[in-house]
């Protein structure tokens, strides 16, 4: 889950909603200055499935010992030592879950999310968060994910996985609406061959400016689908449970 905290209550999108953002972002990349996705369906479907593992454990969300829906937020921007506030083992079953889902359908787009997760993982986490007697379970998890570099073509692979990055990155600042200045995370192919990192400046209320802009149009609208929980304080998991059933999905906007 992602948390976007207002003044009574909290926006909550589902993993799987969040990477739908990110698949959109993909879908408008490329330009005259930007490269396109190629093979552009695999790409595609890799950067929208990314997140599925989290599917069912979304749907029955819980909270903090603050009393506040356990999620990914904006004080875990540019950092990663949180594990989005759940137990370890539990994220790391989701997270492999998230590859298998996808490895028969589209291999292509399997390898994508499994080096998404083993960088995660690896060059991101912060180890010293992690209970030492847990530190084995994350090792072996990031033996599994491990890509043997003989069955990739580097430069390909490299691209699409760091559009992923940089889109998933995108949207996670979107959701939270990050305030703040960042740099998408992994420079970005030119058609010129070269790389260049991307600058995201917030404007306004879910508004971003992204420079040099890697879309295809101008100006740009998405679609977040979120549901709000009007509470500052729930009882219980079932209090929250309760409120996330009770919610109709909206749609919030993000331009760019």
């Amino acid at each position: 889950m992602l948390r976007l905290a207002t003044n009574n209550g909290w926006w909550l999108v589902t993993h799987p909603d969040h990477a739908h953002l990110a698949g959109d972002f993909a879908t408008k990349w490329g330009n005259a200055l930007f490269a396109s996705p190629q093979p552009r369906a695999n790409v595609l479907n890799g950067i929208y499935t990314h997140d599925n593992g989290w599917a069912v454990r979304d749907a029955e969300p819980v909270i903090t010992k603050q009393g506040i829906p356990a999620a990914f937020s904006v004080e875990l921007v540019g950092a990663y030592s949180a594990f989005e506030e759940i137990d370890l083992e539990a994220y790391l079953n989701v997270r492999r879950s998230a590859v298998q889902l996808i490895a028969q359908q589209d291999p292509y787009a399997a390898i994508l999310i499994s080096m998404h997760t083993h960088n995660l993982l690896s060059a991101r986490a912060d180890r010293s968060t992690i209970r030492p007697e847990q530190l084995p379970l994350l090792d072996t998890f990031l033996a599994e994910q491990s890509i043997p570099t003989e069955h990739l073509t580097p430069e390909a692979f490299t691209d699409n996985f760091r559009l992923l990055q940089a889109c998933d990155n995108l949207s996670l600042l979107s959701c939270v609406d990050y305030a703040g200045e960042a740099t998408l995370l992994w420079p970005q192919r030119l058609n010129s061959g070269e790389a260049t990192e991307i600058k995201v400046t917030h404007t306004g209320e879910r508004t971003f400016r992204l420079s040099p802009y890697p879309f295809a149009e101008p100006t740009l609208t998405f679609k977040l689908r979120a549901r709000f929980i009007p509470a500052q304080t729930l009882a219980s998991h079932e209090d929250l449970q309760s409120h996330f059933n009770a919610a109709t999905p909206e749609h919030l906007t993000i331009t760019a």
